[in-house]
């Protein structure tokens, strides 16, 4: 984009009037905002630091026209104008799913949380979530247990601040192997108005939503609701009646939410939604790069196509898998995920079968 135009983003982005929904209003008169509306003041010293932020390496820009920005966002109500992204920009177009939850958690929803985000990235999903304390962190990372895997967080400040403190070497292996995201410019604090329209940013990113321990008032059932009004699945984990930390998730699954138990059932609900979104021409995609990558081919992993080989028509047992195949039981936990996504086995009582069509 024009640098002349792309100071005009900015200096709309920091009128405190104007929202997502305004901000598009203008877009749609003037495309890509060569004149500012007659009303603006512009910050331009403010606008400067923004662009001074920009011009460092991995660190960018990204307005709504730019082929860049990810696809699935637009399609979400005020999607928001402009990204601000730290780290692997390219991964924001990788199909995402959200977990989030209480930031008091019990220490067994912080296990649940580290092992869903470790086996659900291993499937071949980007965790994304809100660099909270709690379930935020632990599901970050558990994202980041393995080589090659990574993470997204989406943060509700400027992205020259890290909040809370105490994550900021977690932030930095974010950035080395995932990505910041925000719609906030530098030196915007993090006050607590800009959360819940930060939450709309983590669904609208996601095919869907995880919530782990979450008390009936809480930000995570605000995202919860935002994803639902944005089309996304909403998964919640069952909790004892009488833990106040469950008792959002269970109502979120008498209203309706995907009860889930293991990372297993929330892969078995997204696999028809990966092919259509991110398979079908129609979906569009705004980069050269295919939008599953090489983790959701056959062909892109070979040790994955090496452990069907030892999977048969009838049902094969994990201890049978582990015994004939050599990998372990934590080498093949993310393999077998990623094939069932594939649709080349099926989960059943006793273990595992190959799908008919592929003996």
């Amino acid at each position: 984009m024009n640098n002349k135009y792309l100071k005009n983003w900015l200096a709309l982005l920091r009128q405190t009037e104007v929202g997502a929904a305004t901000f598009h209003q203008y877009l749609a008169q003037d495309p890509m905002l060569a004149t500012l509306p007659e009303f603006v003041q512009p910050n331009w010293q403010a606008v400067e630091r923004d662009l001074e932020w920009g011009a460092h390496p991995n660190q960018h820009i990204v307005t709504f026209n730019n082929p860049a920005y990810p696809n699935i966002l637009r399609q979400i109500a005020r999607p928001p104008a402009i990204l601000f992204v730290k780290g692997n920009l390219s991964i924001l177009n990788r199909p995402q799913i959200a977990i989030i939850g209480s930031r008091n958690p019990t220490q067994i929803g912080l296990d649940l949380s580290f092992d869903f985000g470790a086996t659900l990235a291993k499937a071949g999903l980007i965790i994304t979530s809100g660099l909270a304390l709690g379930i935020d962190g632990a599901s970050h990372r558990g994202a980041l247990t393995a080589a090659g895997l990574t993470t997204v967080a989406v943060l509700g400040h400027g992205l020259d601040i890290i909040y809370p403190r105490q994550h900021t070497n977690l932030a930095q292996t974010i950035i080395e192997r995932g990505a910041l995201v925000s719609e906030f410019p530098t030196g915007v604090q993090p006050v607590a108005g800009n959360f819940p329209q930060r939450n709309r940013i983590i669904s609208g990113l996601s095919l869907g939503v995880v919530v782990i321990e979450a008390a009936v008032r809480s930000g995570s059932l605000i995202t919860a609701k935002l994803a639902l009004e944005q089309g996304r699945e909403v998964f919640a984990l069952p909790g004892s009646a009488i833990n106040q930390k469950a008792r959002g998730c269970n109502e979120l699954i008498q209203q309706g939410a995907k009860l889930v138990l293991s990372p297993k059932d929330v892969v078995a609900e997204l696999g028809p939604l990966f092919n259509y979104v991110f398979s079908n021409s129609d979906a569009g995609t705004p980069s050269n790069e295919p939008l599953l990558g090489n983790e959701f081919s056959r062909s892109g992993d070979q040790r994955s196509a090496q452990l069907l080989t030892h999977i048969g028509s009838e049902p094969t047992s994990i201890d049978h898998i582990v015994a004939s195949s050599g990998f372990s039981v934590t080498e093949i936990s993310g393999m077998l995920l990623h094939l069932e996504l594939l649709g080349d086995i099926a989960a059943v009582p006793g273990g595992y079968t190959i799908r008919t069509g592929l003996m």
